[in-house]
């Protein structure tokens, strides 16, 4: 589904993603891992567009992606969640899902000026979308409710409800487990399972081995911007380049 060949980021003098080459099967969830540093948030600004690479080709599906905006790319079927929430603070829970939605929009400025029926039929189309991934994720019940009266855990699902409702291919989930505890980790783990059996493919940055050792069909192990190594988790368990630059005894 997406396949990354020699993939080269620079800033200046430093080199933050290097050749990097991998690919990622339809429907898997496959996780990147890696030391603080490593390069892992550089590469999903990478995949979306944020940054675009010194060189190197990202294909969705046979389809080049670099050279894309954000937008483009995520009307190409790409969605991300943040490692720091980026959470609309004066809007409803649902007002923020609704955001992710506004790209299946189709009426122009001259109907949203005039009110026209298309205009009130989309709005209706897209809260019906955005409840559906609140329901989806567990949250129908807040709804209404203002985010800024809302706890830590129950925002980082609402940002994952928010990357549903774009209807992604790939969803990028960028340290979904963190500031978490316990009952929620085990939580986060059946969500982004769930999303998985709908057939959504997941590209997935964690730090809690744990996670990423349960729900992982393969991983990737970047150090200093370059694969130090992937495979299954068991093999990335047993490798000893992994396990004294990052794992440990």
């Amino acid at each position: 589904m997406l396949k990354v060949t020699g993939l080269t980021r620079t800033f200046g003098g430093l080199t933050a993603i290097a050749e990097l080459d991998f690919q990622v099967s339809e429907n898997t969830i496959y996780s990147i891992i890696g030391p603080n540093g490593a390069g892992k948030t550089t590469l999903f600004n990478l995949l979306t567009g944020i940054y675009r690479p010194t060189s190197g080709s990202i294909q969705l599906m046979g389809q080049e992606l670099v050279g894309l905006s954000p937008l483009q790319i995520a009307l190409k079927g790409v969605s991300r969640t943040f490692q720091n929430l980026q959470i609309f603070a004066g809007m409803t829970a649902l007002e923020n899902v609704m955001v992710g939605c506004h790209g299946h929009g189709r009426c122009g400025l001259l109907a949203s000026c005039l009110g026209l029926p298309a205009l009130q039929k989309e709005a209706k189309y897209i809260e019906e979308l955005a409840r559906r991934a609140l329901e989806f994720c567990g949250l129908s019940n807040i709804a209404e409710r203002p985010v800024s009266a809302l706890p830590y855990g129950l925002l980082k699902k609402l940002e994952i409800a928010r990357a549903l409702a774009t209807q992604p291919r790939l969803l990028l989930m960028d340290e979904p487990a963190a500031g978490l505890n316990d009952t929620e980790t085990r939580e986060m783990v059946g969500l982004i399972r769930s999303i998985q059996a709908t057939g959504i493919t997941v590209l997935l940055v964690e730090h809690n081995m744990g996670l990423i050792m349960d729900v992982s069909d393969r991983i990737l192990v970047l150090n200093y911007g370059q694969k130090l190594a992937e495979g299954i988790p068991s093999e990335i368990q047993r490798n000893k380049a992994v396990i004294d630059a990052y794992l440990g005894e």
